[in-house]
């Protein structure tokens, strides 16, 4: 008997983050193997759910994988307990539902949790319910739990129209602002420490745990073949500190089969690790400017591997970092790696976000682009291949390719190695194998 849902919600900033936290941190308290999902890209929230449940978060995403390696992850990685959290509202994909919350319940036979903030509601709720309980007949509204609600008796009202519209209300959150997790640009603060178990004590006086776990806990086998892994001789560095840390797990994962992966940090570390193959990935750079450019041993180690036709994928805050300088919004310039001609700045910052499709060499990869900062060309640049957005609307993110270097503000997802070759297609182009 095992109890697997996704927690989804009406629309972005409901509460879902802070209540699947703290069922994540509840549920590991009383000894339970609780395995936390992320509906979509992000790779902030599944830094709060791993540290939360003490338990690897996965990326679960329909845009940048195929169904069959969402269904592999998930049954990959079963446990006593299976908690996927949404992306914004449960039916918002990038276009229409595809890649939402909604289409991984489906494929998943997942029960859907509403988080509905009805602070400012009450009876009004039972037409916003039934609309979600009918809208598609395939997804599964088994329950729901109200944020902000301060008292038992507004939680009356909420429940009567629970009752009349045929969905079960499992519990409310009252308003607690000492469990608020800040934000930070689009996602959440990535700092280290936060009271997970104050969350999971807050939740737990209010919300019926145990009817949750009663109502989508299900029989049904999983079935899943693991792969022998592949072994490589391949020498990895991987940037990984403050300001370098989004990736994908299974992209790692991958990396692990192509041979030996090693740590480092562009802020703290001098030497720059024998490498065939430097990832530098994403992150807040911008943050740590100061200290990234006071850093100027590893920086010119790595303009020199750069520069001396060593391998590299830098994606997005690795990509600035390869830049000749970053502008912080005070307006202050740093210099950075100068192994690319161009400069980046948050001076004037404006959002980009979205999934990305890119054909090089005709090879389809996939990825998502997330970044507040600008970019400004200072010379000749190399870019390759014709990249889209969700819509299939050609877009104007470059691609970069110098030497053997390829830089992108697209985080590109290839943890499907085997069934789609997304990492052979880069390595191809770096004139890089696995030997």
């Amino acid at each position: 008997m095992k109890s697997r849902f996704l927690i989804a919600a009406p629309s972005s900033n409901s509460g879902k983050t802070t209540l699947t936290l703290g069922l994540l941190r509840l549920l590991h308290n009383r000894s339970l193997q609780v395995q936390p999902f992320k509906c979509g890209p992000d790779y902030i929230d599944t830094k709060h759910h791993t540290a939360a449940a003490a338990s690897q978060s996965i990326n679960l995403d329909t845009f940048m994988m195929s169904t069959d390696h969402v269904q592999s992850l998930f049954h990959k990685y079963d446990a006593d307990i299976s908690i996927v959290e949404g992306v914004m509202g449960l039916f918002d994909g990038a276009d229409r539902m595809k890649g939402s919350s909604a289409e991984i319940a489906i494929l998943l036979n997942l029960p859907v949790i509403l988080v509905i903030n009805a602070k400012a509601m009450a009876y009004s709720v039972a037409p916003l319910l039934y609309g979600f309980k009918h809208f598609d007949p395939a997804v599964n509204i088994a329950g729901v739990i109200f944020n902000c609600v301060n008292t038992e008796s507004h939680y009356r009202f909420l429940k009567e129209a629970c009752e009349d519209v045929g969905v079960e209300a499992l519990g409310y959150v009252p308003v607690n602002e000492n469990i608020r997790i800040p934000s930070r640009h689009l996602g959440l603060n990535i700092g280290d420490e936060y009271d997970y178990d104050s969350i999971a004590d807050h939740i737990s006086k209010t919300v019926n745990v145990e009817r949750l776990l009663e109502i989508t806990t299900s029989t049904a086998s999983i079935p899943y073949t693991q792969n022998t892994p592949q072994t490589g001789t391949l020498k990895i560095a991987i940037a990984k500190d403050e300001a370098f840390n989004f990736t994908y797990y299974e992209n790692i994962e991958v990396l692990k089969q192509l041979g030996e992966v090693t740590y480092f940090s562009p802020i703290h570390d001098t030497i720059l690790p024998e490498t065939d193959l430097l990832y530098l990935a994403g992150g807040y750079p911008e943050l740590y400017v100061e200290a990234l450019s006071a850093n100027a041993e590893m920086r010119e180690k790595i303009f020199n591997y750069c520069n001396n036709g060593g391998r590299v994928i830098a994606e997005c805050g690795g990509m600035m970092y390869l830049g000749k300088s970053i502008t912080d919004r005070e307006g202050t310039s740093y210099p950075m790696a100068g192994f690319l001609d161009i400069t980046t700045s948050m001076e004037q910052a404006k959002l980009t976000l979205g999934y990305r499709t890119v054909t090089i060499n005709n090879n389809i990869l996939k990825g998502h682009e997330f970044h507040y900062s600008t970019y400004k060309e200072e010379g000749d640049l190399v870019k390759t291949g014709e990249v889209q957005n969700a819509k299939g609307i050609n877009v104007n993110t470059p691609v970069y390719q110098q030497k053997n270097v390829t830089a992108s503000y697209i985080h590109f997802y290839w943890g499907e190695h085997q069934s789609n070759n997304a990492l052979d297609a880069f390595l191809s182009i770096l004139n890089a194998s696995s030997k």
